[in-house]
């Protein structure tokens, strides 16, 4: 048995949102879930939103932001949806927005602010025209 199941959910063609239940081993001595597990799933979420992403010549990223608000605590065998939209486009980062729920309450939010960068060098590239169209249709 997996300890977290997690399923992504195609809504025209879009990825909107994933789900998984909280594992023993994310939980704390007082039965909430660590608050690092909360960054671990939203990383889990923006990558299983990019993997709907078919192009081979993106330029590489790098993580330069993470934040997190929490508005309700996760206990042990509590499923969360995820849903995961971009908040932000710019010249040479994109951020992604994760909203935790469980049922129809929220739980937590997590924004990832990823940057751009040549394959080759490392050195901050804009992001390519047809990757700032492809997230404009995920804009929250």
């Amino acid at each position: 048995m997996q300890a977290a199941s997690q399923r992504a959910t195609v809504v025209k063609d879009k990825v909107k949102a994933q789900e998984f239940r909280v594992p023993f081993r994310d939980v704390d001595l007082n039965g909430e879930m660590f608050r690092a597990a909360y960054v671990v799933r939203a990383e889990e979420a923006v990558s299983e939103f990019w993997r709907r992403r078919s192009a081979g010549n993106d330029p590489w990223f790098n993580v330069a932001k993470v934040s997190c608000t929490f508005h309700a605590p996760l206990k042990l065998g509590d499923l969360v949806h995820t849903h995961v939209g971009v908040s932000k486009i710019g010249g040479k980062s994109a951020g992604f927005i994760v909203r935790m729920m469980r049922g129809d309450e929220a739980v937590a939010e997590a924004e990832l602010v990823w940057t751009t960068h040549d394959q080759a060098t490392r050195e901050p590239v804009a992001l390519p025209e047809d990757l700032r169209d492809w997230l404009y249709q995920f804009l929250d």
